[in-house]
């Protein structure tokens, strides 16, 4: 099928199932990103646990390494972790919805095809 065959109508849902399909595919980068980020605070968390209550904590602020109390540090990493859980929370809600997008556009466009008389 060439170009001028394609009605505008379809080109333009052809258009937007690609967009739909790079914005799931974005969403599905941040979602890794964010996971990964979560991973890090856990396992941030659990070297912590092992550290004395009055034992030497540091944080990384940018090329440098700062001495903080472990109670701000676990509070600092607790607040991390609820932002990380609710953003992810949030990108799987985009995901599911996008997701759903994809596939009754994909379902309208295969039937558009379908109702269309092929030439041969």
């Amino acid at each position: 099928m060439s170009k001028e065959e394609v009605p505008p109508w379809l080109r333009e849902q052809l258009t937007r199932f690609d967009q739909l399909q790079q914005s799931l595919q974005a969403i599905l980068v941040q979602k890794q990103q964010v996971e990964l980020e979560l991973a890090e605070i856990e396992k941030a968390n659990t070297e912590l646990d092992k550290t004395p209550a009055n034992g030497t904590v540091y944080k990384s602020a940018g090329s440098i390494l700062v001495k903080v109390g472990k109670a701000n540090l676990t509070k600092e990493l607790a607040e991390k972790k609820e932002i990380a859980t609710t953003r992810s929370m949030v990108l799987a809600k985009q995901e599911v919805r996008i997701r759903d997008s994809v596939k009754e556009l994909q379902s309208k466009i295969d039937q558009a095809l379908k109702a269309r008389p092929s030439k041969s």
